[in-house]
């Protein structure tokens, strides 16, 4: 029998509809805020600085936090670990809606990327053992569809609920779905964990992890109010540049690092974790520099702007699990690099046509769809390109590597954005067509990066137990 035809068991459907929940609940979450901006802005006159550490500061702390929690979920059990995950991030979510100011916000987004990372990190891992080996980029597929679903539902239902509440209401939006799942996954998730890892957290890793993701974020989101040659600005990106590297050489040298660099042995995993970054600088970014160019260039009312957004991720939604079902049988490299340059391309579109005439219908929807094919083709293919060789019970861990490394480049991809919005000062189109070019040469240096180095045919044309490390 082919092994891309092995029998799915029925209980693994039961565990991929727990874990697209919390995919669909994580992805409403992101485009929602990014259209609420504008309203957060006019209620408590928050800077542009400080509006970036709205989504900067929640990606800090996901990114920060996924490696320990991939730990713990490998050590405790992925299902002891995730649904305790799910209910932070319904706290977070309330305090986000009752929030009196920007700071309190920014705090309690603090609180909902705890949660996040904790249910990003066993996310995937409570799921995928239920599925054959071989038919793993078929979930993931469909968790991608599920997300690109969550970007149409975020900014269409958000703005409804902006339009008609505020934005508040947009974090109310999150409980229901939270509480759906801790009601049926104790029911739905079968109980696993990795019989090796032992619960240690190297937390000297944690914390410079921590420190230095912050500072390089602090460096690119002060640019604008500290200067580019400011000695703090200067002073907090060698910090983060200093202490990612301790990072790296603590990590060769402790019995159980944070950062498992055993998993770079294998080509496939390294290849997947720089694309993504890169990829993940335009990711996040786009979504915000549309919004800015709807609301602030073209003034365009915030229901408006949800309809707009709604035609590309419905596209996306679609092609997601053929993408995840073509990988299986051809492989990832061609798959990403093409769709990658896809989304480039749209990108580049927009900076060429895109003027101070509103053009919602006739340019910024039409050009939205390539995207959307672009980004259907690619967002969940990442995920499972990373862990096509990486053995099971090492999926707690992988995943949390491959995640830390994309939130973190989404937490400094938007404050790229806000910074070249922002350095416009008074000229609001200037500012995201630089967004616009910065989005675009993401996308193409992502490209790039698979296509020179992520091996040739599918997981099942390459062994599992050894590195891939030729071509």
């Amino acid at each position: 029998m082919n092994t891309s035809d092995e029998p799915i068991p029925s209980r693994a459907w039961g565990a991929l509809l727990v874990s697209t929940l919390v995919v669909f609940l994580a992805v409403i979450n992101i485009s929602s805020v990014n259209v609420a901006f504008p309203s957060i802005r006019r209620d408590f006159g928050s800077t542009d600085t400080e509006l970036s550490w709205i989504i900067g500061g929640y990606n800090l702390v996901v990114g920060s936090s996924l490696l320990a929690a991939g730990r713990l979920s490998d050590s405790l059990g992925r299902k002891r670990v995730y649904l305790p995950g799910v209910a932070i991030f319904a706290l977070g979510s309330v305090l986000c809606a009752l929030a009196p100011t920007t700071l309190t916000l920014v705090a309690a987004r603090l609180v909902q990327g705890l949660g996040g990372a904790i249910t990003i990190s066993a996310g995937f891992a409570v799921m995928l053992p239920e599925f054959p080996a071989s038919r793993r980029s078929l979930p993931i597929g469909i968790a991608g569809a599920a997300g690109a679903l969550g970007a149409v539902v975020g900014p269409v239902v958000g703005s409804i609920l902006i339009d008609l509440f505020s934005w508040r209401a947009i974090f109310w939006l999150n409980v229901p779905l939270c509480l759906l799942v801790l009601v049926i996954g104790p029911r739905l998730l079968s109980e696993s964990k990795d019989p090796n890892a032992t619960g240690h957290i190297d937390w000297l890793g944690v914390a410079l992890g921590t420190v230095g993701v912050g500072s390089l974020m602090l460096a690119i989101t002060q640019t604008d109010a500290w200067g580019l040659v400011d000695a703090r600005v200067i002073g907090a990106a060698i910090l983060g540049l200093v202490l990612a590297v301790l990072l790296i050489l603590r990590s060769r040298v402790t019995a159980e690092p944070l950062l498992d660099l055993d998993l770079f042995q294998h080509r496939s995993f390294t290849s997947a974790n720089i694309g993504a970054t890169l990829y993940g600088l335009g990711f996040a970014s786009g979504a915000l520099a549309s919004s800015l160019l709807l609301q602030d260039v073209w003034g365009l009312p915030v229901r408006d702007v949800g309809l707009a957004f709604a035609p590309a991720p419905v596209l996306a939604a679609l092609v997601s699990p053929l993408a995840g079902r073509w990988a299986d049988r051809i492989g990832h490299r061609w798959i990403l690099t093409f769709g990658c340059l896809v989304c480039a391309l749209g990108y580049g579109l927009y900076v060429l046509i895109i003027d101070e005439t509103t053009g919602l219908w006739t340019e910024y929807v039409p050009i939205s769809l390539i995207i959307g094919v672009g980004i259907g083709l690619t967002i969940a293919t990442w995920s499972s390109a990373g862990i096509s060789d990486v053995p099971a019970a090492r999926f707690g861990t992988a995943g949390a590597t491959f995640n830390t490394l994309r939130q973190v480049s989404f937490g400094l991809g938007v404050a790229v954005v806000v910074a070249l919005i922002a350095a416009a000062e008074a000229d609001a189109l200037v500012g995201v067509r630089r967004a616009f070019v910065f989005i675009g040469i993401a996308y193409v240096a992502a490209a790039l990066a698979v296509a020179v180095t992520f091996p040739s045919g599918s997981a099942k044309d390459r062994t599992t137990d050894e590195p891939a490390i030729s071509r």
